[in-house]
């Protein structure tokens, strides 16, 4: 759940920077720098335990706040969450921290498999909930999924708007089946557009509400250098935007990024989406939200595996007022969907950058 927030940062972005942008470029670090630093967190699994958490961090989360925390036993491993990664703005109910430890948990199970350490994802609901994942002896078992892993992008760009044939729909459906979560595809053009308009919505009611700008523009991350350093956030070149020198980023952000660029942006990417993933718990607790992470990331996995590119669009999950609306075009009305996704055909980005294994393992 990389989230799905551009960084639009334009031709207008250089005008308003001027030379002041030319002065700064040494400070911005180099974009081959930042690509190498990145690579060396997605290259191939190594034997340990040390690896099964690196190649788990390189799932999807919330604004890419990476807000987990792993407390390693000799045959299990535990996934909690990191409070002070919240971001109350949007996600005042941690229901996008949890979904990000479902992600993180996926991805830990596929690996193990991998090391011949099969095992099983549980919920814990000591302390306010974790992921308790448990391992055993087997075969090594690679998978597509696994062999995806270190390959899956959350692609923030506009796709080709080739349609997605009816196999590799049931393929992603299959992959993504969870017990307790429910998957919906949208691949009619008249429930995108209706989508469309709810994502359109929610972003206008998120850009009039000072506290979430407030609080995407403290995990944006302007220049390579930057984006390396912290490990977290988004990144502008991920979405393909230019970089920026970080002192100056928030500033042109500020004066260049409105509710009508932004749903510009977002009606040409839906525009040119293949089809919609809605995701529903059969319930609305940490659990269900977990398992709803889980789900979307084998998803997730699986459309990278088959070449497609995916993005969130989680507007109207995020707008409380929004969901009934969704939930309804999704045919489950009265349930809480909990992400919403596109994909479709896409030119790979760079890649989002991770902290390192030794930030998140605690004793």
């Amino acid at each position: 759940m990389s989230t799905r927030r551009n960084v639009l940062i334009g031709a207008g972005a250089v005008g308003v920077a001027g030379g002041a942008l030319l002065l700064a470029r040494h400070d911005m670090g180099s974009m081959a720098r930042y690509n190498a630093a990145v690579g060396r967190s997605r290259v191939p699994m190594r034997p340990g335990t040390d690896d099964l958490v690196r190649f788990a961090t390189l799932a999807a989360s919330g604004h890419n706040t990476q807000p987990w925390r792993f407390r390693v036993h000799s045959d299990q491993i535990d996934i909690l969450p990191d409070l002070a990664r919240r971001t109350p703005a949007v996600d005042p109910d941690d229901h996008h921290l949890f979904v990000g430890l479902g992600c993180a948990a996926a991805n830990l199970a596929l690996a193990s498999a991998a090391q011949g350490r099969p095992g099983e994802i549980g919920f814990d609901s000591d302390d306010g909930g974790f992921v308790r994942f448990v391992s055993g002896a087997g075969a090594a078992a690679a998978s597509m999924l696994f062999d995806a892993i270190p390959r899956r992008q959350s692609t923030r760009a506009e796709y080709g708007g080739r349609a997605v044939s009816p196999a590799d729909l049931a393929v992603l459906a299959a992959a993504a089946v969870v017990p307790g979560v429910d998957l919906v595809l949208i691949t009619v053009r008249e429930k995108i557009d209706q989508v469309r308009d709810l994502v359109l919505a929610g972003n206008t009611a998120q850009m009039a509400d000072a506290a979430f700008r407030r609080e995407l523009v403290s995990w944006l991350r302007f220049s390579p250098r930057h984006a390396a350093r912290m490990g977290d956030g988004l990144f502008s070149a991920a979405s393909g935007q230019p970089a920026l020198p970080e002192w100056l980023g928030p500033t042109v952000f500020e004066r260049l990024v409105s509710t009508e660029s932004e749903n510009k942006a977002y009606a040409m990417q839906m525009r040119a989406t293949a089809a919609l993933a809605v995701f529903v718990g059969r319930d609305s607790d940490p659990a269900h939200w977990v398992q709803a992470g889980i789900a979307c990331q084998r998803f997730a996995l699986q459309a990278t595996a088959l070449g497609l590119s995916h993005a969130f669009m989680n507007q109207p999950v995020e707008v409380a007022s929004l969901r009934p609306e969704l939930a309804a075009l999704a045919g489950l009305p009265g349930r809480r969907p909990d992400l919403l996704m596109r994909f479709g055909y896409g030119k790979d980005l760079p890649f989002s950058a991770r902290r390192p294994v030794e930030a998140v393992i605690i004793p």
